[in-house]
């Protein structure tokens, strides 16, 4: 897909977003409208924007990183332990100000960090170390009680006042969401198209070539972990005000592992992906008592996975293509025949 393509494509999807509350209330009942606003549309976006940092680094650096999740709650811990008015108060004191860009430095911190010591590996080697160091964090903090509080975690992050307006207000939140994931996403398909990204891609296809046309392959790799970890940090914080508080829960193996199935069931190749796949994860998440049986969840979700790889390894968004490969045989034949 050309670029210019991807622009409209993706303008388009920014279109749908902003205008899908005015057509939900036009449609629904005010709190039906909201349901879907806030808690499918709204929480779909933010995970989408973790599932994002995931496939920025599985598409344009080659690597797959099952860690995000925890670089995610390292900006959401950080913006909980030292936000006025969280409980418990560990520090506290600092108003939203100083706590989200807090936060978000922590988290591209420790996306450098993670880079930095998986820099040397690949494929299951890096799988591998990624979810150990998400284990790692995961217990750490589960277990230390004086800055994190245990598995209770850090609870009333509500989120600051915007223009006067509350951040829990449905579309005060909803709206700061598609602005956050506008500006990302956009700014994602800008920097691959850079000489940054360009000698990323390179990095991806072949690094001995790239190294040795003078380019420090060890120093881009970390670097994108760090651009990653920005991705991840904006989602973290988001999430963390969308669940009004934060716990070792939503950092541990199976959240990790919902990034994950997140980017797949999206397309990992595609940016975009990770949006499309996160709504339908939410959509599943939420209606999966009405659907089949809430305690059967992972089963449910695990069917659709199976489903989506085997009709489309490269996801929903890259169905289209497999559709327009199978057609092509097809519209051959009847070209050729009289």
């Amino acid at each position: 897909m050309t670029p210019a393509r991807t622009t409209v494509i993706s303008l388009i999807g920014l279109a749908v977003l902003v205008v899908a509350p005015l057509v939900l209330l036009a449609i629904l009942p005010q709190n039906q409208a909201q349901f879907w606003t806030s808690n499918i549309l709204g929480r779909g976006l933010v995970f989408g924007l973790i599932a994002l940092s995931l496939t920025f680094l599985a598409t344009y650096g080659g690597f797959i990183s099952l860690a995000q999740m925890t670089v995610a709650g390292v900006a959401g811990y950080t913006v909980a332990v030292l936000t006025q008015g969280a409980v418990p108060t560990i520090v506290g004191g600092l108003p939203y100000a100083l706590t989200i860009p807090a936060g978000l430095f922590a988290s591209v911190l420790a996306g450098l960090l993670i880079g930095a010591i998986s820099v040397k590996t690949r494929d299951i080697y890096l799988l591998m170390i990624t979810l150990a160091l998400a284990m790692g964090v995961f217990r750490f903090v589960e277990t230390n009680i004086a800055w994190f509080n245990g598995y209770e975690g850090i609870r009333n992050v509500v989120g600051p006042d915007i223009f006067g307006l509350s951040f829990r207000s449905t579309y005060v939140f909803y709206y700061s969401v598609v602005a956050s994931c506008a500006v990302l996403y956009f700014g994602i398909l800008y920097l691959v198209r850079s000489p940054f990204g360009l000698v990323l891609q390179g990095i991806r296809d072949n690094p001995r070539r790239v190294s040795a046309l003078g380019y420090n392959v060890g120093q881009h790799r970390i670097a994108a972990f760090g651009v990653a970890g920005f991705i991840a940090g904006c989602g973290g914080v988001l999430a963390t005000i969308y669940n009004i508080g934060i716990s070792p829960g939503s950092i541990g193996l199976g959240a990790s592992v919902n990034i994950l199935i997140i980017s797949v069931i999206g397309g990992l190749g595609h940016p975009i992906g990770a949006f499309v796949g996160s709504i339908i994860f939410t959509v599943f998440d939420t209606f999966a008592a009405t659907i089949y049986d809430r305690e059967r969840f992972n089963t449910l979700i695990g069917l659709v996975f199976l489903i989506i790889v085997l009709v489309s390894p490269d996801g929903v968004v890259g169905l289209k293509g497999r559709l327009m490969a199978l057609l092509k045989p097809k519209q051959a034949k009847e070209a050729k025949s009289p």
